[in-house]
């Protein structure tokens, strides 16, 4: 069992898919714990991904499809929001 703690703005640090099959504890700030799939913080970290591209005008893959004036090294998501009520 892998365990995360949320930090003080609401986020976990998820730089990668987990197995689904994982089961993943997180403290939250509340002092409440959840216990969750690797699937369903997946879908968290997908989530969090689309919303960043869709906010820096990237496409799907991640890259931006306007003339290349500079390059956008910070092209991934290292912090997910989580709740305790998630995935249910």
């Amino acid at each position: 069992m892998i365990t995360l703690q949320q930090d003080a703005d609401g986020f976990i640090r998820m730089t990668r898919h987990y197995p689904a099959s994982v089961r993943i504890r997180i403290a939250f700030n509340d002092g409440s714990t959840g216990e969750f799939s690797g699937r369903v913080l997946n879908n968290a970290y997908d989530a969090a991904v689309a919303e960043f591209r869709a906010g820096n005008g990237l496409d799907a893959k991640g890259f931006n499809r306007a003339p290349a004036r500079r390059t956008n090294a910070g092209n991934k998501v290292d912090f997910v929001p989580v709740h305790p009520g998630m995935g249910e």
